[in-house]
């Protein structure tokens, strides 16, 4: 497992948070008096000079007008690489996730990122609360497609989803959307290296009724599991650990509908919509 583990990654965002200080010291701002003129608490500034929290496109320009730095934090925050354009939480899952040799997910509320259209990615987003801010929301959408680069990538990984049945009935948002959205699962379906199973509403036993689950390999045949949930989400490195939930994860494919099964049941709904 050594190759898995990393040492905490100094991002951009800490070298920009930096720069926010060093700016506001500059400026003879205390934290308490640079907040007060932007109108927004002392743990956000707090949270971007330590680098814990992005900094924003249109936040940059005002304190680039606040601090009198000429757009310099402007310049900075366009200049992030898309991948750390992601919450702190899930960096480096997604570097995993891009370099993964085998990929088995699990999803329970919302379509897995890796399959969701534009226009679904951009709903789910939507309905985040608190909102947005739509130059955040466009961001979140730009990276979660960039993140479905995996799908072209060569050498092929092999991957594999399961999700609920509910999530394909569910009547949240608009019928079209949805629709569209399980003809692009019907078309993944045919990609020789995806597997897609439907857990079926209808089912007497269910093995992961406490949520869902991203499990990966990476090319050094390291096993993690990424589990995510309300505010909080955890890389799971442990043996012990990874090696309970592909048990769980295991179970769930056997509780499943087959793969032939799962392709039918799409026909079925896009039949009704």
């Amino acid at each position: 497992m050594h190759s898995a583990k990393r040492n905490k990654r100094i991002t951009s965002w800490h070298l920009i948070g930096a720069q926010v200080a060093t700016f506001r010291k500059a400026a003879r701002m205390t934290q308490t008096a640079l907040a007060d003129r932007c109108r927004v608490g002392e743990d956000t500034i707090a949270s971007i000079e330590q680098g814990r929290r992005p900094l924003q496109a249109d936040f940059a320009a005002q304190l680039d007008e606040l601090l009198d730095t000429i757009g310099v934090l402007q310049v900075a925050v366009s200049k992030v690489p898309r991948r750390e354009r992601f919450p702190a939480f899930v960096q480096d899952f997604v570097e995993y996730e891009q370099e993964a040799v085998t990929l088995l997910s699990y999803q329970n509320q919302a379509v897995p990122g890796m399959l969701q259209t534009e226009e679904y990615a951009r709903f789910v987003f939507s309905c985040l609360y608190p909102p947005l801010e739509e130059d955040q929301l466009e961001e979140w959408v730009t990276g979660r497609l960039d993140r479905q680069k995996l799908l072209e990538r060569k050498p092929r990984p092999m991957l594999h989803f399961v999700l609920e049945e509910s999530i394909l009935r569910s009547e949240i948002g608009d019928p079209a959307i949805m629709r569209r959205q399980i003809e692009h699962l019907r078309r993944c379906m045919e990609l020789p290296f995806l597997g897609l199973q439907i857990m079926p509403m209808k089912l007497p036993k269910h093995a992961a009724l406490d949520g869902s689950m991203v499990l990966l390999e990476t090319p050094d045949h390291d096993h993690l599991a990424y589990v995510e949930g309300q505010l909080t989400s955890y890389l799971h490195e442990d043996p012990d650990v990874v090696s309970l939930l592909q048990q769980k994860c295991g179970m769930l494919r056997s509780q499943a509908l087959s793969v032939e099964k799962s392709a039918r049941l799409l026909d079925e709904l896009l039949g009704e919509k």
